[in-house]
């Protein structure tokens, strides 16, 4: 039976290298998207073209109604869910805490945390034996964010990352009897359309000073890392947050 993966915000950077490679091992992939349909369109086409299975799915994932029907076109076109990455991810232009307005901090925590507990909940009712599933695995994007704090820039993104890295510890170990394995990746400076949407779009290069590595990133790198905790390479482990950050 063929695996399947739903990838949230897979339509660039690093949920789209990530539905990539995971077509190359085999699986078949929902790329989830919010707005950008024809850059979804692109990635299931690279797929499709490589010989994989792909569909694409609309949804903004912090809205309830609008996940659990993602899940239900997933379970009806591609069959049992076996792997969820959590990638979608927002931030918004660097500002100082005393500057941010409720409007933004909602839009952030809507997105980066609500989003991911709500697709993570919809995962384990199809994965956990609990409910009569075959388990499987849930990975999480978080942020080297979460460890600095990106003072300066976008304390709300780093906090919004903090609890996805708490989120993934205290879910790991509430579903680990229930063969579902949960853990998260930590990607530092990389270099992907993010930036731009932040307005920064030479933050990646800019900062490669400051890394250790003296680069930033690519997100075929993050994709690497994200596929191997999917896989069965990665079977025991569970509640790892995995730092893909050149050192930084």
């Amino acid at each position: 039976m063929q695996s399947t993966v739903l990838i949230t915000g897979a339509s660039r950077g690093i949920g789209a290298a990530t539905a990539l490679l995971a077509a190359r091992h085999g699986y078949a992939v929902a790329v989830n998207y919010a707005t950008n349909s024809l850059a979804a369109d692109e990635v299931v086409r690279a797929i499709r073209a490589i010989g994989g299975t792909a569909m694409t799915v609309k949804a903004d994932v912090a809205v309830e109604s609008q996940v659990v029907s993602m899940f239900e076109k997933v379970d009806a076109k591609l069959g049992c869910l076996t792997a969820l990455v959590n990638n979608a991810g927002i931030v918004d232009a660097p500002s100082r805490v005393d500057a941010m307005d409720v409007a933004r901090l909602q839009r952030m925590f809507n997105t980066n945390v609500l989003g991911s507990f709500l697709c993570a909940r919809e995962a384990v009712k199809r994965m956990s034996t609990r409910y009569g599933g075959p388990g499987g695995c849930i990975v999480n994007v978080s942020s080297a964010a979460a460890r600095v704090g990106s003072p300066g820039q976008y304390v709300d993104y780093a906090a919004s990352k903090g609890a996805i890295d708490t989120f993934t510890l205290g879910l790991a170990k509430e579903v680990a009897a229930e063969g579902i394995r949960v853990n998260a990746v930590r990607p530092g400076i990389i270099d992907t359309e993010i930036h731009a949407s932040g307005g920064q779009p030479d933050r990646a290069c800019q900062i490669a000073p400051q890394i250790p590595m003296q680069r930033p990133g690519t997100a075929l790198e993050v994709a690497q890392a994200i596929v191997w905790l999917m896989g069965e390479q990665a079977s025991y482990t569970t509640g790892t947050l995995l730092d893909v950050a050149g050192g930084r």
